[in-house]
Parts: structure tokens; sequence; C-alpha cells
């Protein structure tokens, strides 16, 4: 009693610093500040705050010391903040804090003082970033971590040791992302490791090897990954009770695959291309084999298994798809005798798995820079260097040359770093990549040269890094996308080049980028996209295109981009919207940006295609005077309206039963009549005056009633018909 009474008292002093736009519960200890236009983190949150929430904020940058006002923080919601670095020491002072959610933002790469200082944190969730690099440490001071969320990011590659520090970890969750390199020791520091969820990647062989670390798992998600074959022995997990192998490509299975896990129970195998399954010895405790969607051969060839699984009373789940006469019958229906070989099947050869490399050499390291034999990094950051040195260990995976003033990268430049994986550029003055600059680079998968003075590229200067699958060349000279550069790069998934000087895109820029994913193109001078621009692309998924000087919506360039799932246009001067502009689209797109444009007015039609597939929308900051009707935008999760006036009057009365339908923060607030001005459009009171306010919902969605386009607050009268919007009231 005597803490709950000081805690009121001191949170009646604090109430009068409750920071605006937020809202504090004292006598609860939370403070919401959701869906605002804060830019920096309040420094006048109550100091007893235990939860703190800031969803839908614009920081862009969490500072170091962000939060040392607060220390009594437990949990900290950061979603849909626009974060895109966390400064070493941002969350410094937190040693209370047990849950983080930074989900949702554009975070980039992980640094190892970037969560430094929270100790107590049980729960760290960071999907939907776009982090395609974690430095091993990044985790180490994460010791009371059980939950690391790293879904939907753009990883490909897991270094040795990269989760070190996380002693009592049970579920790490690397779904969605395009691994497809893991270090051998990639797992090696999880003893307390529970659930492993590698789903939807890109591996394509059972990572065996940095598996088998994971002694006391008992749940592994390998499923859609573009396995083909699960070799001798290949899963050695002691503690495996559950295996979910199902969406892959799999078209063959050895016999022994799971002989070194005992303890496997149930084995997902769902949605391949298996025609059949040999005895799977060693697997004497499988209770359940799921084979649906593969199709099976139930010929002669097939008996073994069928022996097998009826002697070892293991259920076998799928049904025969040749020969006709046992077409769709079950395989626990089948019995021996009718298992014919009327037509012959021969199983696949399993191709051989790659040979391992050889053991590295221990040459010595390079003369003022610092090598890790244990993360197997080499480092030579800001040593003032004028030439790429050389002679670093040949198992180096990790090459750190920061902030040294090269100038240029000559041919053959990294001799002997065959198993390089990736190589930091970054602040070096570099002008020219010679052609050759990175032969040799065989595992190279990340290049990052921000902050150079790049203007140029020629795509011999890639020759002989055919895996490179991330380039880095934000902030550079570039006036146009070099053409022609990313032929000899076929594994390239993602492309930053943001913050040049682009004026537009033009057809044959991005030719040879055929599985390309992620294209950043945000902070340039782009005017123009011809329509065939992005043709080579036809898997790109995020198309970043905020802060350029686009006056329309490139329609037509987004043709021929059916995957296309994500669209940024944010800070592009477009003051008009047309009709079925996203309507080549429509079909994939899940997020759309159009925030801080000045937009001005937007067709009805504008919106024409979308639908349920849309999970957020970002108008916020615009000056349109007609919503067009969203009623059909069933599963959206976001909807910011932030900074548009509305005039809440009664013409403005449907938008409002709508918003309160959707049980969204949505940030839509008045903007006259002065009565009402700021309030949020769902407190107000003046629709209670409105004729058919009390009537039900039946009615209040009558389709008499008109849902062509919602008007906020203008000064100009729309000549529209009264039958494509709701006009504003003039009284």
């Amino acid at each position: 009693w005597g803490l709950l009474l000081l805690a009121v008292a001191l949170g009646a002093t604090a109430a009068t610093r409750c920071p605006a736009p937020c809202v504090c519960d004292n006598l609860r200890a939370h403070v919401l500040c959701l869906n605002g236009s804060l830019t920096a983190i309040p420094d006048t949150i109550p100091e007893l705050t235990r939860k703190l929430d800031l969803r839908g904020n614009s920081f862009m940058v969490i500072p170091a010391g962000a939060f040392l006002a607060t220390r009594y923080l437990t949990h900290l919601d950061l979603q849909r903040c626009k974060v895109e670095r966390l400064e070493e020491g941002a969350f410094r002072g937190l040693g209370r804090l047990v849950y983080l959610n930074l989900a949702s933002n554009g975070i980039a790469l992980l640094y190892q003082e970037s969560l430094d200082g929270l100790f107590s944190l049980q729960q760290l969730i960071l999907e939907g970033n776009r982090i395609e690099e974690i430095q091993p440490g990044a985790f180490g001071h994460l010791r009371s971590l059980t939950v690391l969320d790293l879904r939907a990011n753009a990883l490909v590659y897991l270094p040795d040791m990269v989760f070190q520090g996380l002693q009592v970890l049970r579920w790490l969750r690397l779904s969605h992302n395009a691994l497809h390199v893991l270090g051998s020791e990639a797992f090696a520091a999880l003893p307390a490791l529970r659930r492993l969820s590698l789903d939807h990647n890109e591996l394509q062989a059972l990572p065996g090897e940095a598996l088998a670390r994971l002694d006391g798992a008992t749940r592994l998600d390998l499923g859609h990954n573009p396995i083909t074959y699960v070799a001798e022995e290949a899963l050695a997990m002691a503690s495996l009770s559950h295996l979910f192998l199902d969406h892959a490509s799999l078209q063959d299975v050895a016999p022994d695959a799971f002989a070194r896990s005992p303890q496997l129970r149930i084995l997902d195998l769902r949605e391949n291309q298996l025609q059949g399954l040999p005895p799977l010895a060693g697997a004497g405790g499988l209770v359940r084999v799921s084979l649906d969607g593969n199709p099976l051969l139930c010929s002669c060839l097939l008996r073994p298994f069928h022996k097998w699984m009826t002697r070892a009373r293991v259920h076998a789940e799928g049904a025969c798809t040749a020969p006709p006469a046992l077409r769709g019958r079950s395989l626990n229906s089948l019995k021996s005798p009718e298992m014919r070989c009327s037509r012959l099947w021969p199983p696949p050869s399993p191709t051989a798995p790659p040979e391992q490399p050889s053991s590295a050499s221990s040459r010595q390291c390079p003369w003022g820079c610092f090598c890790s034999p244990d993360f197997h990094h080499g480092s030579c950051e800001n040593r003032d260097l004028r030439e790429i040195p050389r002679d670093f260990p040949e198992d180096t995976r990790l090459l750190d040359l920061r902030r040294n003033p090269f100038r240029t990268v000559p041919p053959d430049a990294f001799p002997g770093l065959k198993e390089l994986v990736s190589l930091h550029l970054q602040r070096c003055s570099i002008r020219v990549l010679h052609p050759g600059a990175l032969r040799g680079l065989a595992s190279l998968v990340y290049l990052y040269l921000t902050d150079n003075h790049l203007s140029t590229l020629v795509a011999a200067a890639f020759e002989g890094a055919p895996q490179l699958a991330y380039l880095d060349l934000d902030h550079n000279a570039f006036t146009h996308v070099p053409a022609g550069t990313f032929r000899l790069l076929p594994n390239l998934i993602s492309l930053h080049l943001q913050h040049n000087a682009i004026g537009e895109l033009v057809e044959g820029d991005l030719a040879g980028a055929r599985g390309l994913r992620w294209l950043y193109l945000a902070g340039n001078a782009i005017r123009h996209i011809a329509p065939a621009a992005l043709a080579p692309t036809k898997m790109l998924e995020k198309l970043q295109l905020e802060g350029n000087l686009l006056s329309e919506v490139p329609t037509a360039a987004l043709r021929g981009l059916p995957t296309l799932s994500e669209l940024k246009l944010s800070r592009n001067p477009i003051k008009h919207m047309g009709d079925s502009v996203f309507l080549p689209v429509a079909s994939s797109l899940q997020h759309l940006y159009l925030d801080n444009m000045g937009l001005e007015w937007i067709s009805p039609h504008a919106f024409t295609g979308l639908g349920p597939k849309i999970r957020s929308l970002y108008l916020e900051s615009n000056k349109m005077s007609n919503i067009p009707d969203m009623s059909n935008f069933t599963g959206l999760e976001i909807l910011n309206l932030h900074d548009v006036p509305f005039h809440c009057d009664c013409q403005l009365l449907p938008l409002s039963r709508w918003i309160n339908k959707l049980n969204l923060c949505i940030g839509a607030t008045c903007g006259s009549p002065p009565e009402v001005q700021g309030l949020k459009v769902k407190l107000s009171t003046t629709f209670q005056t409105c004729p058919g306010w009390g009537q039900s919902e039946a009615a209040e969605t009558s389709p008499n009633k008109t849902k062509a386009a919602i008007k906020p607050n203008k000064k100009k009268r729309l000549a529209k018909s009264p039958a494509r919007g709701f006009s504003k009231s003039r009284a």
C-alpha cells in the first residue's frame, strides 16, 4: 500500500509533465502517444512510466540515451515509427525493460552496441524491418531474452556465433527472409533453444551442420524452402520431435536421413514432389508422416515403405496419384498385393552434397588490422589506409574496411578470400571500382559501398562474385542507374541506390536483375520512370520511391510486377491521383505509402482493384479534398489519416461510422468547426445532431447512401456531382 500511495503521489506530480499529444494513465503508469507527428522521443514522459506506446510516429533515428529519463519502463512499443537506425546505446538505462517491439520499421543493420543495456529483456520483436546483416555480438547483452522475432527481414546469411549471449533463448523466428547461407556455428551459442522457425527462406539444402548444435530443440520449421533432397544422416538433433519440411521441392529422402534424430515423432512432408519414400531407418519414434499433396506412385516400389509404416505403426497421411486404379486411395487403406509394378518408377538419383571447404589457412593478420579467429572477422576500420591491405586469413567471412581513403578498388584487390561473405567499404572516398575488383570472391553475398563518390560502374567490376545478393550504393554520386551493371549478378536480391542524384529510370537500366526483390530509390531526383524500366524485375516485392520529384503515380511502369507487395511514394509532389492508378499491382499490393505528398485531389476510383489484401495505407499530412470509398479494405491493420483537416459536420458522418467499425487508431482529427477543432473524428459530438444518427447499422450502410468519396475541410468548393461524393457543409 505504501508503494501504491507513493506511485499515486508521484504520478499526480508527474501528470503535469504528460507531453502532447500523449495520453497518460498515471494510476496504471501507462503512456500512449499513438499515430502522432512526433519526430523525437518526448523528454517529459512521467518518470515512473512502466508501459510506453509510441506506435505510428516518425523518429527515423533512436539516439543514444533516448530513454534515460524513463528508467522504470518494462514495456516499450515502437512499431511503425519509420526507424532506420539504432545508435549505439539507444536503450541504455532500460535495465527493467522486458518487452521491446520494433516491428515494421526500416532498420537495415544491427551493430554490436545497438541493444546495449537491455539485460532484463525477454521479448524482442524486429519483424518487418529490412535487416540485411547482423553483426556477431549484437545480442550479446540480452542475457534474459526468451523470444527473438526476426521474421520478414532481408537476411541472406547468418555468420558463426551471431546469437552469442542468448543463453536462455527458447524461440528464434527467422521466417520470411532470404536465407541461403548459414555458418556452421550460427546456432552454436543457443543452449536453451526449443523452437527454430526457418520457413519461407531460400535454403537449397538442409543445413545439417548448423542445426547439429541445437541439442535441446524440439521443433524445427523448414517449410517453403527450395530443398530438393535430404541426404544420409542429414539431421542430427537429439531432442527434435516435430519437423516441418512442407511446401519445399523434395524429390527424394535418404533411408537414414533422420537416423540421428531418435526423438522425431511428427514429420510433415506435405506439398512436395515425392513419388514415394523408403523405410526410414532409425526413426523408431515416428508417430505420423504427412505426405498429402505429393504425386505418390503406389507401385511395388512403395511396398517397403508401406510395410515399414505398418510394422512401426506409423500413421501416414497421403493418397495415391498413380496408377489409375489406385488414384485417390489413402496410403493407410492399401494392401501390399495391390501395389504392383505395372509401371516402373525409377527414383531420382540423389545429388551428392557439395564438398566442405578445406581447413582455413592461418596466415598473419595485416599490420594495423584486427582479425578474430572465433568470428572469422577482419577489421581495419578508420586506420587512414591509402591502399586495401592484403594477407587476411583465408577463412575470413566478414571484412570491415570502413573509413579509409582508398579512392579506388583495383583489380584482384582481395586475393585468397574465397570464403568472404560480407565486405564493408563505406566512407572510403571510392571513385572507381575497376574491372576485376571483386575477382575471386566466390562466396560474397553483401557489398556495402555507401557514402562514397561513385558516379558510374561497369559490369566487369563484379566479375567473379556471382553470389552477390545485397548491393548498397546509397549516398554516392550517380545521376543515372548504371545500365547493364547487373548482368553478372544473377543472384542480386536487394539494390540500394538511395540519396543519389538519379533523374529518371529508362529502359535497360535494370537489365539482368531478374531476381531482384527489393529496390530502394528514395531521396533521388526522379521525375520520370519509363514504362519498360522495371520490366526485367518481375520478382520485385518492394519498390521505395519516396522523396523524389514524381508528379504522378508511375502506373505504366508498374505493369508486369505481379509480386509487388510494398510501394512507397511518400514525399513526392503528386497533387492529383486519377482513376485506377494502382490497378497493375492491385492483386498483390499490401502496403501503400502516400503520405506527405501535398495531395489535393484523389479520384473516387483511384483505388480500383485494391481491396482485402491491403494491410496498411498511409495518407497522413496531405491536403486532399476527398477520400475514396475503402469499405472493401477489410484486411486493414494500419490506416493513418493524421494531419488531414476534416470538417466534422453531417457530411462526414459516413467516414465517422466507417472509422468506428475499423476499430483502428488512425489519427483522423477535426479541423473545423471551432468547437471540435483538434478532436478525434471518432469522438466528435457534432454527428449526434445529424439526420439518421440513431438509425440501425443496416440503415447506416444502406445502398442508397453515397460512398464514393468522403470530403474533409476545404476552402474551395469542388465541382463534383453529389452522386460522386459527399459535399462539404457550408453552415
